[in-house]
């Protein structure tokens, strides 16, 4: 009994003071450089149109001061936690019941999502929340099949969502047609789209893949504001047909849905139902990645994040494998954005800035790469994270980036990280060799 408890923990050693002092010295400089021009001193136009500014140091010293303790506190943990293995840490029981909790939130959070207007039905706010952070779970998803499983960075996600919004609106506005008939035309040509960007970047990785996709966000962005003959430019476009529950529209009137199923009118029944059009949406969205994942095209994406030349190597078409993930995910962000502009009535150039696409990615890397539960996971706390915050509109920020940086130390795979092959070739699980990992562990 002694020798194995003497083995999960590991010999004794002290922390080394000095290299934490400086690491948290260091830190608390990098704070100060950052905050001293953010923080420490503000500036605003005076009343007779000069450039005012006074000094806040005190807060300055605060946040140094936050940012010193915290390197320490960190640093300390992880001597502490690196003495131990998980079995000494956490009891088999326990991590038993961690694991059938882990296999049971799925279900719960599909449960939740689906009595939400029931539960909530009279609270117009939770339910515009609720759509809200379903479309951000639908871009999450999507983009996770570029990021997450094919291992390619798009910073310009946003523009295919701005493809399908701005598809659904000419369509609508121009030729009458309906939201049912608009929604697979719009994803359609977000996914032609995403097949032209693909085209240039097939010899592209990394940073400089991430710039051209960035530049293609932005350069569609400038054609919505400049076209003004199509677009509407910066105004926009407005009066944007509502969808319909099978040609019944939700009006206060004879042919109206409260009239036809004999109920009395109120504005909740059509939030209602979009609310249940955008979870089947995100829904059918896991599904087929889910589906795409065990085909053999969703191993091709498997292996071509792995190791790309390695994926050459065995003959595996790259070109069309990332023209595959490029087009599947490009067309899952049309369906988000036709959806956005059918809920919205209105859409404009201001709807669709990098801001937009910086946050499906953060949401996607923040919930781990390649997991569907992490990804929604990390849009409802995000998103609903964000609304707890409103009041506290100067800190905000703030908090989210503190967060950020606390779950990449914790968690670098995210919240739920998912890098398991799909198909194993025995029917045994091995781990892989942590020498064989970056991350030093399989």
């Amino acid at each position: 009994m002694a020798g194995d408890k003497a083995s999960t923990v590991a010999p004794a050693s002290r922390p080394d003071l000095v290299l934490i002092l400086k690491n948290a010295a260091l830190s608390a400089l990098v704070a100060f450089a950052l905050f001293f021009l953010m923080i420490g001193i503000r500036t605003d136009a005076g009343s007779d149109g000069s450039l005012t500014w006074w000094t806040r140091f005190d807060d300055l010293a605060i946040i140094v001061a936050l940012v010193f303790v915290g390197s320490i506190v960190i640093d300390l943990l992880r001597a502490w936690l690196g003495r131990y293995s998980i079995a000494a840490v956490v009891p088999a029981g326990l991590s038993g019941r961690l694991q059938i909790l882990r296999l049971a939130a799925t279900p719960a959070l599909l449960g939740f999502a689906v009595l939400v207007p029931v539960i909530f039905y009279n609270q117009r706010y939770l339910l515009d929340l609720g759509i809200l952070v379903l479309t951000y779970v639908m871009l999450g998803w999507g983009l996770n099949i570029v990021v997450g499983l094919a291992g390619l960075l798009d910073l310009g996600y946003v523009a295919f969502y701005a493809i399908g919004a701005y598809s659904y609106a000419l369509l609508s506005t121009t030729f009458g047609l309906s939201f049912w008939i608009c929604l697979p035309v719009a994803g359609i040509l977000a996914a032609f789209w995403g097949v032209l960007l693909g085209f240039p970047v097939l010899r592209l990785r990394g940073d400089y893949l991430a710039i051209v996709t960035l530049a293609f966000g932005e350069i569609i962005r400038l054609i919505l504001i400049n076209w003004q003959s199509l677009t509407g430019g910066p105004n926009g476009i407005g009066s944007i047909p509502r969808p319909s529950f099978f040609g019944i529209p939700f009006t206060n009137d004879d042919n109206g849905f409260a009239s036809v199923f004999g109920l009395e009118f109120t504005p909740t029944h059509r939030i209602v139902f979009l609310y249940y059009v955008i979870l089947l949406m995100a829904l059918l969205t896991n599904w087929v990645t889910i589906r795409l994942r065990r085909l053999p095209i969703g191993r091709a994406w498997e292996a071509l994040r792995e190791d790309e030349v390695a994926c050459r190597s065995l003959g595996i078409n790259i070109a069309t494998t990332k023209l595959t993930a490029f087009a599947t995910g490009a067309m899952f962000g049309g369906f988000a954005g036709a959806f956005f502009a059918t809920r919205q009535g209105f859409i404009s150039p201001e709807s669709f800035s990098f801001v937009e696409s910086a946050l499906v990615l953060a949401i996607v890397v923040l919930g781990g790469l390649g997991s569907q539960l992490g990804v929604a996971l990390a849009a409802l706390a995000m998103i609903g994270g964000s609304e707890l915050f409103r009041g506290l509109e100067q800190y905000r920020m703030l908090v989210f980036g503190l967060a950020m940086v606390l779950l990449m130390i914790w968690r670098p795979r995210g919240l739920v990280g998912h890098r398991a092959p799909t198909v194993y070739l025995g029917s045994e699980r091995t781990l892989i060799s942590s020498s064989l990992v970056k991350e030093g562990h399989g």
